[in-house]
């Protein structure tokens, strides 16, 4: 199984910056897809940008340009550096790992506990 933590949300002016991280865990052996999801009150959850382990980079038309998603293989961890934050950005930001391979075979779609984004006018 894969344990995500994120970590790097909070409070900031609209126009700011916050770097967002997401460090997995637990017993594995590769990790797939990395992407950070959002969801505010009465919404679906969205994609707002992944990452393959090879580097190749997806984003949500409303973030590009704004945000970049990273990752480090060597660490577990994605990270996603979002500039010029507007107040729809706010949201509960959730880390996701699409599939992944285990001791036990392979596993799939494990979320974190979610990091909360506001941003203030």
């Amino acid at each position: 199984q894969v344990q995500l933590v994120e970590s790097g949300g909070g409070l900031v002016q609209a126009g700011g910056s916050l770097r967002l991280s997401c460090a997995a865990s637990g017993r594995f052996f590769t990790i797939g897809l990395m992407g950070w999801y959002r969801q505010t009150p009465g919404s679906q959850r969205e994609l707002v940008a992944d990452i393959t382990s090879g580097g190749s980079q997806s984003y949500a038309d409303a973030v590009k340009g704004r945000f970049t998603i990273s990752r480090d293989n060597a660490k577990n961890t994605v990270y996603l550096q979002m500039n010029s934050l507007k107040p729809e950005d706010t949201a509960v930001y959730y880390c996701n790992v699409d599939r992944f391979t285990t001791p036990r075979g392979p596993g799939y779609d494990s979320w974190g506990q979610g990091t909360q984004v506001t941003v203030s006018s």
